[in-house]
């Protein structure tokens, strides 16, 4: 039962990982999407290479630990949560990062870290059971 709520939890911390990737390296010098990371035209358009980079970072995330799920629906359990444990490991490990260095984007760290920190939890608790 925890590795279901594991893969659940792990997709959709995939889903707002390619939401994140859409944002910074689709839609980085909207308006909309300026107002979401509290940036100027001006600083998003002199970011935009960074944050372009920074959002393929965000997509791979998402593919390895999309991979992953589908790994261990197929019964290739260990290669799975192998996938899993990156990609989720690597999303909680960055929003860490963020939170720790960056005080006044604590919220966003939170929103992008805490579910995949629970998702490497219960995948952690479920393969031990």
């Amino acid at each position: 039962m925890m590795v279901v709520v594991a893969l659940v939890l792990a997709g959709l911390a995939a889903l707002v990982h390619v939401y994140i990737f859409v944002m910074e390296s689709v839609t980085w010098t909207s308006a909309k999407t300026r107002a979401v990371f509290g940036t100027s035209a001006e600083e998003a358009e002199a970011t935009k290479e960074l944050a372009f980079n920074q959002g393929f970072y965000n997509l791979f995330l998402a593919i390895v630990t999309a991979v992953g799920i589908v790994l261990i629906a197929v019964d290739s359990e260990a290669a799975g949560a192998a996938l899993v444990f990156a990609g989720a490991g690597s999303m909680a490990a960055a929003a860490t990062v963020l939170f720790v260095s960056s005080p006044g984007k604590r919220g966003a760290a939170l929103k992008q870290g805490l579910v995949p920190l629970l998702a490497v939890v219960a995948l952690l608790v479920g393969s031990l059971g």
